[in-house]
């Protein structure tokens, strides 16, 4: 005799009072929000994770940020919304949003069971076509498979309710008082597929672009003397159509960089058909710099932005280029965010975003190129330092290590945003006693090395690149060279996967041909 107790829902659900049971495109989960006073709230951190990582707390000045294409919104634990009850609420174990402005900003359905306990609420992102279904008789749903399991709930004959999963004997249903469970098939009848389309229209984070493939250049400026150079550097390079001096050299933890920003550099620039996109680094004089304390406060990073921007204007940069490197994984999120509020600053100006990453890994996953991706102009990978001074001997960017690296980033990236970085350098490694040291060479440099020292190379197709060592009283010498056939796989690369165009480390290091 199938059995008619009634569950304990308090029970099943997991919750009491005040915490309010989370169901994410039908799957409960751990996390618990909060029903208070008629509102309920989830907790930041999940929302992130699962369904809109643009929500931005500052913990530091205690402040809600919201980055929208062209504004961005605040908002801390003293504001409220249309109902007049607060938007955030501060708990001891941490922030959670309300319901309203999760649903204002979020593509997601949420579905609310909360003004009796116990409390539920679901939400789905996934707007698929679901199955509904009527009862052919008063049916039981209960939370097994198993006649003798208590009772959820009671679905009237002619009741509706969403059909989840169905195997044999059993299906799993969603009613329409917001419980899961499972009800016998052969009371369930009228099933029929409801289309689920998500009728939200997305803020649009529109990018600018170059009207011709990137041909971009760094040239590394380290004093107001070396932008007298940018004639001579740039004299042999055909194709080029954006220079990035190194011109902004963050120092501090307050926003503060020092600028080696020319105007009649820029001018002189642009006659030469040059675009000059500025950029910004956190290593050139960054010994006092700690980029999480930095980028996690708000009033920071505004200070920041405007001073960027007004330099834009006084110097009529065409581009912000920003090369944030060596930060730690707590930093991410921090720098992240200031990637997304300078986008709207440069957008509103007409101005190009590009951001310099490193070939994805998951040590550095947190650099979050995907974001960057939607909300930047350009994503840049540096395609270089596959080995780097202090490491083991190699290569500096061999094809495999390249080619890798593009099609990683193109999960996350687009290709029109895509641009690839080579290097014209590579290095001269010495082993001796079981130490290796390096010094590294511009391709001119290296050249020059392999013929003083009568060094024979010898092309190792699977890396592309042509290899040479040398015997000396010092130890063994080891180059992988990069020159013009091994740049010109990578170029093939750039343009097999359609990229946005390449950039090029550095200025100056490189023959005319």
């Amino acid at each position: 005799i199938p059995s008619k107790e009634p569950a304990d829902l308090r029970q099943v659900l997991g919750v009491e009072g005040e915490e309010t049971a989370v169901f994410f495109n039908e799957e409960p989960q751990e996390v618990r929000g909060i029903t208070r006073d008629g509102q309920t709230y989830l907790p930041i951190g999940w929302v992130n994770e699962n369904i809109n990582e643009k929500f931005y707390w500052d913990d530091v000045e205690k402040l809600l940020v919201y980055t929208l294409p062209d504004v961005i919104v605040y908002a801390d634990k003293r504001t409220e919304g249309s109902t007049g009850k607060p938007l955030l609420l501060a708990e001891d174990d941490g922030i959670y949003l309300s319901l309203g402005l999760i649903n204002n900003y979020t593509a997601v359905e949420i579905r609310t069971y909360t003004e009796e306990e116990p409390r539920r609420v679901y939400l789905d992102n996934r707007w698929e076509a679901r199955q509904t279904a009527t009862a052919s008789k008063r049916s039981a749903v209960r939370p097994g498979e198993d006649i003798k399991s208590p009772v959820l709930t009671w679905v009237e004959k002619g009741g509706n309710f969403v059909v989840l999963e169905q195997s044999e004997e059993w299906s799993k249903v969603r009613t329409e008082d917001g419980l899961t469970g499972y009800m016998k098939n052969k009371t369930i009848q009228n099933v029929s597929t409801v289309e689920n389309p998500c009728t939200m229209e997305l803020p649009e984070y529109a990018s600018i672009s170059l009207d011709e493939k990137v041909c971009l250049a760094w040239h590394q400026v380290t004093h107001e003397d070396a932008n007298g150079a940018m004639e001579e550097l740039t004299a042999n390079a055909k194709g080029l159509n954006v220079i990035a001096p190194t011109w902004f050299a963050l120092t501090d933890n307050n926003g503060s960089y020092h600028s080696y920003a020319d105007r009649d550099y820029v001018d002189r620039a642009h006659e030469l058909g040059l675009q000059v996109w500025a950029a910004l680094d956190n290593f050139n004089m960054g010994d006092n710099v700690n980029s999480e304390i930095l980028f996690s406060r708000t009033s920071v990073r505004k200070r920041l932005i405007a001073s960027l921007m007004a330099d834009v204007k006084q110097y009529d940069l065409d581009g912000i280029n920003l090369d944030i490197e060596g930060i730690k994984p707590s930093a991410g999120p921090h720098y992240v965010q200031f990637i997304r509020e300078l986008s709207v600053s440069c957008r509103n100006e007409g101005v190009i975003l590009s951001v310099d990453n490193y070939v994805p890994a998951g040590y550095n996953s947190f650099y979050n190129r995907a974001e960057q991706g939607r909300v930047a102009d350009y994503v840049i990978i540096m395609g270089y330092d596959e080995h780097f001074a202090g490491g083991e001997a190699g290569s500096v960017a061999s094809y495999p290590y390249v080619k890798e690296g593009i099609e990683k980033t193109l999960e996350q990236v687009p290709c029109e945003k895509v641009i690839n970085a080579v290097p014209f350098y590579t290095r001269v490694w010495t082993e001796k006693d079981g130490s290796t040291s390096s010094s590294a060479l511009g391709i001119q440099g290296a050249l020059k090395w392999v013929e003083e020292n009568n060094v024979s190379l010898y092309w190792q197709e699977e890396i592309g690149q042509y290899y040479g060592e040398l015997q000396t009283e010092e130890g063994l010498k080891q180059i992988w060279m990069e020159e013009a056939t091994s740049l010109g796989l990578k170029m093939d690369l750039i343009r097999e996967y359609d990229l946005a165009g390449v950039g090029c480390w550095k200025l100056g290091f490189e023959p005319a041909s």
